[in-house]
């Protein structure tokens, strides 16, 4: 497969570029270190809190957990828009549309490799944190409805970014959305559904049903995946045209 071999082909290059870029394999290993620090830090903090104040915390683990499955992907995603403005730079965009592997093909494997890559860290980080118990069946529907976020913010930093400074402010500023989604966990359900504008909103509120084993799930499995794909061809759209302008 072309996919295949441009992962056998591209993937030791871009490994060796993440890792002598100290800002980069900071981003890749993030995902697991906060993972860590919520598996050993969130039961000392949910103790210290119920002694003090009498407020459980535990009761919003599920919440917290659910923070993973937005951030994991997005941080995956950072990275891969970071390495597409490096190959902006230094022309590698402009070289490979006269090559055998096309724009087209690149975009594939750039745009693969943060939804694989997102599947499997989602997989990782939710257990090492140990704060819920969920189906591996589940944490698999909930990490494939999460991975596109990763080529999502991949392209947004690639499109509307000219350097790595403006690429970490627009992650910062994109982080924002993950807010939406926590904010809706404490609103009706009437009211959740004015969140759903915002993408991350359905992978998270997918991951509280099927960790409480709530039904109805599937609507969200498919929403959310329907809403990122358009949001994700529009964002294609714009990097061909940036890609093809530069």
């Amino acid at each position: 497969m072309a996919l295949a071999k441009a992962i056998r082909g591209l993937g030791p290059i871009d490994v060796k570029n993440v890792l002598r870029d100290p800002m980069l394999g900071w981003l890749t290993a993030l995902p697991v270190l906060i993972a860590l620090v919520l598996r050993w830090g969130a039961p000392l903090v949910a103790a210290g809190l119920l002694e003090r104040f009498g407020f459980d915390l535990q009761r919003y683990y599920a919440l917290i957990a659910s923070s993973l499955v937005l951030i994991t992907p997005m941080l995956v995603g950072v990275v891969i828009g970071f390495l597409l403005l490096d190959q902006r730079d230094d022309g590698t965009l402009t070289a490979i549309q006269v090559t055998p592997l096309s724009l087209t093909g690149f975009l594939v494997y750039r745009l693969s490799v943060p939804l694989i890559l997102g599947v499997g860290m989602t997989m990782l980080t939710v257990p090492l944190a140990g704060l819920v118990e969920i189906a591996p069946w589940s944490l698999l529907v909930v990490a494939l409805a999460s991975s596109p976020i990763g080529p999502l913010f991949a392209l947004f930093i690639a499109v509307f970014a000219n350097n790595k400074v403006q690429g970490f402010a627009l992650m910062k500023a994109a982080g924002i959305i993950n807010w939406p989604p926590l904010i809706a966990y404490f609103l009706p359900q009437v009211w959740q559904w004015v969140m759903g504008i915002v993408p991350t909103y359905w992978p998270a509120k997918l991951f509280w049903m099927l960790e409480a084993g709530q039904s109805g799930w599937l609507a969200y499995l498919v929403v959310g995946i329907a809403y990122q794909a358009l949001l994700l061809l529009l964002l294609v759209r714009r990097f061909n045209w940036v890609a093809t302008r530069d």
